[in-house]
């Protein structure tokens, strides 16, 4: 299900035309943050990697909430992949995001559907376990099989972290 969702909002944001601006606010904010976001700094490395992970908590804690949140995160990055990649084969090339996705993303697409996996697993079994009693006794050993998970993907996060702060800006200069 998790791929499902992330393919499906990427294939949206294929399609979707790249004339579409991101909205000012969201550009301002990214401006800012590659102020502080500069490639072969260990401060980056941990900023990424402190970020991903609390995103990935954030979706996990949140997802008895109807499955709302690992719902929205998967199809929201992939669809801001897809764009943002047909945008830049406009601007640049294949090639080109190709090399600023595959060495990170080797590490952190998985991480990200296996997390989002995980907390859509407990989700679900929180929202069974709500409305039907028999269900209750299984919810504890299925937090702790989500959470090995969940401890997976976080793991997968740190190499992505790293190799996005000092193998991926080499690719692309």
């Amino acid at each position: 299900m998790a791929i499902v969702l992330f393919g499906g909002g990427l294939v949206i944001g294929l399609v979707t035309p790249t004339e579409l601006s991101l909205p000012y606010e969201y550009i301002v904010g990214l401006k800012e943050l590659s102020s502080i976001l500069v490639p072969f700094s260990p401060l980056t490395a941990v900023i990424i990697f402190i970020k991903n992970v609390s995103a990935l908590l954030i979706s996990f804690v949140f997802s008895p909430f109807l499955c709302l949140t690992p719902i929205l995160t998967l199809t929201a990055n992939g669809w801001l992949m897809g764009f943002v990649s047909a945008v830049v084969v406009q601007e640049e090339s294949l090639g080109y995001v190709l090399a600023g996705l595959f060495p990170h993303g080797i590490f952190e697409l998985p991480a990200l559907i296996i997390a989002q996996a995980a907390a859509l697993s407990f989700g679900a079994m929180a929202l069974l376990a709500l409305f039907k009693r028999e269900r209750r006794n299984l919810l504890l050993p299925h937090l702790r099989r989500n959470l090995r998970y969940l401890m997976i993907a976080c793991a997968l996060l740190l190499p992505a972290a790293i190799i996005e702060t000092f193998v991926t800006p080499l690719l692309l200069t």
